[in-house]
């Protein structure tokens, strides 16, 4: 099983819709897949319940980690875990103890930036990050190209010791895809093509051996 952590100390920064997009996309591709929010405003399984209005679309089971055991089902392929801001000290340790790979998205703007510089400092602390036993990638997300606040945080991100995974735009399709309980890659094409390629990298980096 691939356990993937979205995290990020500052909240609002687009956790779930990264953990649910993630999760539709290796569900359509025919993995199994389990979402676990811990998360107290349980946006992740407001999503999940509004998907069981639909038939035929793969099924992602539901874990809620706030108000009962985290327990994952037998057979899952790809364990999402949406996590809640404001992880700091031994509990990093401690949500990432059994997680192989972590992301972790940003905003284009100054206050999130300096945030990420000082969390990833407080994240090197990690012995199991330090030691490479867990793979950290980094996201632009809500991201207006050409404007100056995207091309800071670009040249922060492309400057760190952290692979640079790419960036989300800024698109109304990723509220009408949490609102319906569908992932971006479940609308209909040609309404979201240039939203979705913009995932290419980041899925080619999840899949690297």
């Amino acid at each position: 099983m691939h356990t993937i952590m979205l995290m990020n100390a500052k909240g609002g920064c687009g956790k779930t819709t990264l953990a649910t997009n993630l999760a539709t996309w290796f569900a359509d591709d025919g993995a199994k897949v389990a979402i676990a929010d811990h998360d107290p405003q349980g946006s992740a399984l407001d999503w999940l319940e509004a998907r069981q209005d639909y038939e035929g679309i793969p099924e992602i089971a539901a874990i809620d980690a706030v108000n009962g055991p985290a327990r994952t089902p037998r057979g899952t392929d790809y364990l999402i875990i949406d996590a809640p801001a404001g992880i700091h000290g031994k509990e990093i340790n401690t949500r990432l103890r059994r997680v192989d790979t972590m992301i972790m998205p940003v905003l284009p703007s100054p206050l999130d930036i300096r945030a990420c510089q000082r969390y990833l400092k407080e994240l090197r602390k990690n012995s199991r990050i330090a030691r490479g036993q867990l793979r950290v990638g980094v996201v632009a997300n809500r991201v207006r190209e050409n404007t100056r606040a995207f091309h800071e945080l670009e040249a922060f991100l492309d400057g760190l010791e952290i692979p640079f995974l790419g960036t989300l735009r800024e698109s109304q399709n990723y509220i009408r895809a949490a609102e319906t309980g569908l992932g971006i890659f479940e609308l209909a094409p040609s309404q979201v093509y240039a939203d979705v390629v913009q995932w290419d990298d980041i899925i080619d980096w999840l899949n690297e051996k």
